[in-house]
């Protein structure tokens, strides 16, 4: 794990060999009629052939054996994963999930893909338009198995335990406070060390891009070169056991055979790629003189809709910053909204509601549902001194903010016994402030 290297550049044209085998990348072109150490060329897809050159994406994977080679594929038992967004009636309730509950090894096995919760979601892989939301929980690795996910990309964000993932394209090792992006149709492993927990945001219909600065200018917000892209690397063996390529394809699993590992890739080259990012690295943009730039500021990636300036979902970070606005109420302001907010907490203490909202844990706060600070935070910023300080020290949240409706699944609103019932109660003792006869 120590000497994993990358290389950076947010959907560059990258081009990568495993150094045992140099050379191994054809010069000039993408297919020879024989590929350098006898080695398969494949074409990787992330849009169609005529998309238009700034969002056409592809890469050409050099490998052992081509990624057909394998049995039939037959459903797998799907757990707790699913797109039935009418499981349950609707709740347009403020919603908060206290932190879920991660299995205990050895008495109850469960690795990255037995461990996928959706919570919520909207919209249909078939149609190629929607998002959902999961939560993951696992405390043993991958054994012998990958998956790749037909419907849609797979933003991953650790909060507790790392992640070893192994891709075609090479290792990544992703930790809590950074990210990664599992764009569709890449097979992966994920690796455990413990106890892991995360969220994932997943996007059919379209991929994650870096938002538009407009007047911002050239530079801020995540910059490209902090992204990071693995470099090749292969192993050449037989899984006399059978080894398990696992498909996500429109909402289900299915599970199919073959005798030999799916990280063949000698060599590659292309835009497609998985890649990681830390949040750290974020260029924080604030207000400096009154009032709140709106949270979109803080925007890491977005997967657009085909509406302009709609978001079919952005991915938003909550980092430590400076809180110099003068003559304003600095916690987030009380809200309805168009969108659809989740939110989860990675480490730290969020500023709004420093209780009750704790790491590995999450909130959902529906089209126009009403929300904002607890009574305790209102009152309390409400007569701060105001002076230059600190804010969200040492903590880490975030959003994945949707112009869909979601829909909870029965898992999130029964099943997984988190709900946190009396989170509206945070709000009752607000009282009124107001009298007529002062301004």
């Amino acid at each position: 794990m120590t000497g994993l290297q990358y290389m950076s550049g947010f959907g560059n044209e990258h081009v990568s060999e495993d150094p045992r085998c140099p050379g191994a990348l054809p010069e000039g072109q993408n297919n020879p009629q024989v590929c350098p150490y006898g080695l398969y060329a494949e074409q990787l897809s992330g849009s169609a052939f005529t998309c238009p050159r700034p969002t056409n994406k592809r890469s050409w994977l050099y490998r052992i054996l081509p990624s057909v080679c394998h049995k039939p594929f037959e459903p797998l038992n799907e757990g707790h994963l699913t797109h039935n967004w009418d499981e349950v009636e609707p709740d347009p309730n403020q919603l908060r999930w206290k932190p879920f509950e991660i299995p205990k090894a050895p008495q109850n096995k469960v690795d990255f893909v037995s461990g996928l919760h959706t919570l919520c979601g909207a919209g249909e892989p078939r149609g190629r338009n929607g998002i959902a939301i999961h939560i993951f929980v696992c405390n043993t690795s991958m054994l012998n198995r990958c998956l790749y996910n037909s419907d849609g990309d797979f933003l991953i964000v650790p909060q507790q335990g790392k992640l070893l993932i192994t891709t075609e394209f090479g290792k990544m090792l992703v930790e809590p406070n950074e990210i990664c992006v599992i764009q569709q149709g890449m097979r992966f492993n994920v690796e455990v060390f413990g106890e892991t927990r995360g969220y994932i945001l997943e996007v059919y219909g379209a991929h994650f891009e870096l938002p538009d600065l407009g007047p911002i200018g050239a530079n801020g917000l995540a910059n490209p070169r902090d992204f990071l892209v693995p470099v090749a690397w292969y192993e050449d063996c037989q899984v006399p056991g059978g080894y398990t390529v696992i498909s996500k394809y429109q909402g289900k699993l299915f599970a199919a055979q073959q005798d030999f590992s799916p990280f063949n890739v000698v060599a590659w080259h292309g835009n497609y790629t998985p890649y990681k990012y830390h949040l750290e690295k974020f260029m924080v943009i604030n207000s400096v003189a009154f009032d709140h730039a709106d949270p979109s500021i803080f925007t890491v990636l977005t997967a657009k809709s085909t509406r302009l300036g709609v978001a079919l979902a952005d991915f938003v970070i909550f980092p430590p910053r400076w809180g110099v606005a003068n003559n304003t109420f600095r916690p987030p302001y009380y809200h309805r909204n168009c969108m659809s907010e989740f939110m989860g907490l990675i480490k730290g203490h969020y500023e709004a509601k420093e209780e009750g909202f704790q790491p590995g844990g999450a909130s959902l706060h529906s089209m126009m549902t009403p929300h904002g600070p607890d009574a305790e935070c209102f009152e309390k910023a409400s007569k701060a001194k105001l002076e230059p300080e600190r804010v969200a020290e040492g903590t880490m949240a975030f959003m994945f903010e949707s112009s869909l409706s979601l829909a909870i699944t029965k898992w999130g609103l029964q099943t997984s016994k988190h709900l946190d019932k009396n989170y509206y109660k945070c709000w009752e003792p607000l009282k009124s402030h107001f009298n007529s006869k002062r301004k």
